[in-house]
């Protein structure tokens, strides 16, 4: 994620957007309240209803390009892989993995996100910028609305030079709300923010300077239960990102991914196995792109 301008990689290019998205995705799953964990795991899929029972169970903490507002329980941990990938204008295929505990009961949870990233044209590969994340689940499946806000630390931790870091540490906040509508439907909605601290960009002379660079997200889902263990996908999400152009001055790049997809949960035991796959559709001003997009949760008791 190299900010020199004088680089042909931009901020609309692959290699970028998939950074970002291997931050913002890498947080998303968190497991469901409600349900003992043995039992949860054996019964095949995470509690999805109210509190009340008011629903039947199904699949819940899942999504890929959009949070779902629910914190691990109480002694269960999840461990989540995100695998990216594009062909155009360069091969990109971006990994992260994240993994989730909660911290003496389910109100509070603390997660790490590893970023890997792979480029093709003989850009660089290597480890992203690592996140650290903390959040609060501020209201359950009792309320109205389901909402647990998120704050995260984004460490510089990737190569500037090979193009997978930003070269600046930085902040993230993200606020995602979770409804449940009707035995076979769920939205989610989010509201976010990231803020990279005294970014390095190039001006034409060749001069360093040193920007604050923002990016601002929003989006939801819809989510349709097609079954208890099968569940089918709607997400969209917009990105609006600071850049440097090609005079060093910050200018502000749009992007929305639109992204079709499905879910699967399998149980072995008191493990439960959720794979998934999308087909997100990236727009920006100047192209569209369509990549895949793989996932795979593990989640079992400790």
């Amino acid at each position: 994620m190299m900010m020199k301008v004088n680089v042909i990689i931009k901020k609309e290019d692959p290699m970028k957007t998939l950074l970002f998205r291997a931050l913002l995705l890498g947080t998303i799953a968190a497991a469901a309240p409600g349900v003992d964990p043995v039992a949860r795991a054996e019964e095949a899929v995470s509690s999805a209803g109210s509190s009340t029972g008011k629903y039947p169970q199904a699949i819940e903490d899942n999504s890929y390009f959009i949070e779902e507002a629910y914190n691990q329980e109480t002694r269960v941990v999840q461990h989540i892989s995100n695998f990216t990938y594009f062909r155009s204008p360069a091969r990109t295929l971006g990994y992260s993995f994240t993994q989730e505990w909660p911290v003496r009961s389910q109100r509070h949870q603390l997660s790490y996100t590893i970023p890997y990233i792979t480029q093709g044209d003989g850009l660089g590969n290597g480890i992203g910028d690592v996140l650290l994340n903390y959040r609060y689940q501020l209201s359950g499946h009792d309320a109205a609305v389901t909402t647990a806000p998120r704050v995260s630390l984004v460490f510089a931790s990737g190569d500037e030079a090979k193009g997978l870091g930003w070269g600046a540490n930085g902040l993230q906040f993200n606020f995602p709300m979770s409804k449940r509508l009707s035995a076979g439907l769920v939205v989610h909605a989010n509201a976010g923010a990231t803020v990279l601290l005294a970014a390095k960009g190039e001006t034409s002379a060749g001069g360093e300077i040193k920007e604050n660079l923002w990016t601002y997200n929003v989006g939801g889902s819809v989510i349709g239960l097609l079954t208890p263990k099968f569940n089918v996908m709607l997400e969209a999400v917009s990105l609006f990102s600071d850049d440097f152009d090609n005079q060093g001055q910050v200018k502000r790049n749009t992007e929305t991914i639109v992204s079709p997809g499905f879910r699967y949960a399998v149980n072995r035991g008191s493990l439960q196995i959720v794979p998934g796959f999308a087909l997100p559709v990236s727009i920006t001003s100047e192209k569209t792109r369509v990549g895949a997009f793989f996932y795979l949760s593990l989640e079992h008791p400790f």
